[in-house]
């Protein structure tokens, strides 16, 4: 049974790759897919705020980059465009506030790892009129702008397009987010930020010493800036044996992600990948995955949406208070885009 304090709260996800799976239908399925496969999820996970990322995975790369970029921002607006009465793409604020006063899901986009815009940053004023308004600049690998966590051995921070690109999104008021970023990166980025950044999905490496998560003087550096790390519930980035990562280990993450940034400074990132995944991998290619993680693992009973109230019940279990619970689950993330994207 879903606690009272889950159905009264704002509960924000920080980051589901829906739109692959969206994307992947023919547009005129796009709304209705959205609404017959995602929308009952979403509701039954009490999801009220959404981060919608856009990732183009490596058969579009480089050639078709941009183009398939451009195809699943033009979906997120389909979405929204075709479920009026369901959900809101919000540029501001004040919109995120409309949507969650009218019933409706806030649905907010980002980009991650800056796909097809590679060195063009002038294009990050582009994606910021289409709708875009969180962003990273690398994923495992390596990019015009910056090295991803994969590529740690490198010691590259930022190039010189990186730190263009860290300050276009400071004049444009679009949220740099570290999450995928090399550590020397997510040093650099937070040597030169003069705005509040965050973490969209990442786990504590001090719990799982894996290059994907963010050890504790980078998660109290993301908080002093005043933003906040949305924990990550990829099992892989949780334990090492994945396919035995539970609700405790999800648990021990934000418990420890708390501990280290303070309360007013997390959220949830669940990265919901499995469903993607298994959307859109051909089963022949099932176990095979260049970047040595196995995406088919997840934590039972947080496979997607639906189990979000299964967090909110374990953490008041571990006795946090009603009033830190609410600020993990949500709260602090709507209060961050709150002041971001006023």
């Amino acid at each position: 049974m879903t606690s009272s304090l889950h159905r009264r709260s704002v509960v924000a996800d920080a980051h589901n790759d829906l739109l692959m799976a969206v994307s992947a239908r023919p547009p005129e399925r796009w709304a209705a897919f959205f609404r017959e496969q995602w929308l009952p999820q979403l509701r039954e996970g009490g999801v009220r705020l959404q981060v919608l990322p856009v990732f183009v995975d490596d058969q579009y790369r480089p050639e078709g980059a941009l183009r398939q970029t451009l195809r699943m921002i033009e979906c997120a607006h389909v979405i929204a465009e075709g479920n009026p009465e369901e959900v809101r793409l919000c540029l501001r604020a004040a919109d995120v506030e409309e949507a969650l006063e009218s019933g409706r899901i806030a649905l907010v986009l980002a980009l991650e790892s800056m796909p097809g815009l590679d060195a063009s940053v002038e294009l990050i004023s582009t994606a910021y009129r289409l709708g875009v308004r969180i962003a990273s600049i690398a994923h495992f690998g390596r990019t015009p702008l910056a090295d991803g966590s994969g590529e740690d051995a490198t010691g590259s921070g930022l190039t010189t397009h990186g730190v263009a690109a860290l300050r276009e999104m400071e004049r444009l008021g679009m949220v740099f987010d570290v999450s995928h970023l090399g550590a020397p990166g997510v040093a650099h980025v937070l040597e030169l930020a003069t705005e509040p950044v965050m973490a969209t999905h990442s786990a504590a490496r001090a719990l799982r010493d894996h290059h994907r998560n963010l050890t504790d003087d980078q998660i109290r550096g993301v908080a002093a800036t005043g933003g906040v790390i949305c924990v990550n519930f990829f099992a892989p980035f949780l334990t090492e044996d994945a396919r035995a990562a539970t609700l405790d280990h999800v648990l021990d993450h934000i418990e420890h992600v708390v501990a280290v940034a303070g309360v007013d400074h997390v959220g949830l990132g669940p990265d919901f990948i499995r469903e993607v995944m298994e959307d859109l991998t051909p089963p022949c290619c099932e176990d095979l995955d260049p970047r040595g993680v196995d995406g088919k693992a997840a934590v039972p009973g947080l496979e997607g949406p639906r189990g979000l109230p299964l967090v909110t019940e374990g953490l008041l279990r571990r006795g946090l208070p009603e009033k830190d619970v609410s600020k993990i689950i949500g709260e602090n993330l709507r209060r961050f885009l709150g002041e971001r994207l006023a």
